[in-house]
């Protein structure tokens, strides 16, 4: 309840700095909107020359989408820093959350916030309820969909990026395995098979932030949520074991910070 309390405090405060311009942030939640929306676009003209792919309809596309831009969004806002920690670890600017009697992944992590993450997270719960597969039920399996989704695209985030107590300035690999996850898990799972269905649960779990979600969502699927579950719980752990046996190879970047 203490480290809750605390994340509480974080979260309000990073929505205070991030409403101070009203009209930068609306308009970035609306870009991010209009951005999530040209992108589906492609699928529409897509399922509009075939009818399924994979035994996946259009209908089925919108729950992708609606799952993996809510997840990506809350990820963005609540935990800003996952896409920077990379960075924060190679300048040693870790000291400054190592000074403070807080778990130092987590405050790192939710430092930060992304505004435009909440059009990301506004896109992906329009684009659920317009897919016509809303009902009671499916409202409360997609919740839980996506925050599985999102401990497992933080925990990711949190391996590849911890890879800089190893490799030092990792932005351009960071960079490459983001935009591999956000790709593949826009994609359905029934496009891909053999070794390559493979990777996308395992080595890159795109899937496990897309189509398997959305699988749970789409047809009551314990088999995906059982797939979801054991593959969002071995993820946290991984990224917990990969970022803790990095920060005893931590230099301190030996420099006084003043973090806002």
């Amino acid at each position: 309840m203490r480290e809750l309390r605390f994340l509480l405090s974080l979260w309000k405060t990073n929505l205070l700095a991030v409403m101070e311009f009203r009209v930068s942030f609306i308009s970035q939640i609306i870009g991010m909107m209009l951005n999530d929306g040209f992108y589906f676009i492609f699928w529409v003209i897509f399922f509009d020359r075939f009818e399924t792919v994979g035994g996946w309809s259009l209908s089925d596309m919108f729950v992708v989408f609606g799952v993996t831009a809510t997840a990506f969004g809350l990820v963005s806002f609540l935990f800003g820093n996952a896409f920077s920690l990379g960075d924060i670890i190679a300048r040693g600017r870790l000291d400054y959350y190592l000074s403070l009697p807080r778990p130092a992944l987590l405050h790192t992590l939710a430092s930060r916030s992304i505004a435009n993450g909440l059009g990301d997270v506004s896109y992906g719960i329009l684009s659920y309820l317009v897919s016509g597969q809303s009902t009671a039920g499916g409202l409360g399996r997609f919740l839980l969909a996506v925050v599985l989704a999102a401990v497992v695209f933080v925990s990711f985030l949190v391996i590849v990026q911890s890879l800089a107590f190893w490799m030092g300035n990792s932005t351009a690999f960071g960079q490459l395995m983001l935009n591999a996850m956000i790709t593949f898990a826009l994609y359905p799972l029934g496009m891909f098979d053999g070794p390559l269905r493979f990777i996308l649960l395992t080595v890159v779990p795109a899937a496990l932030m897309g189509a398997v979600p959305a699988g749970f969502i789409i047809h009551l699927d314990w088999v995906n949520l059982g797939q979801l579950s054991l593959g969002a719980a071995g993820l946290l752990a991984a990224a917990l074991f990969v970022f803790h046996a990095g920060l005893r190879r931590y230099e301190s970047g030996s420099a006084i910070q003043v973090e806002v």
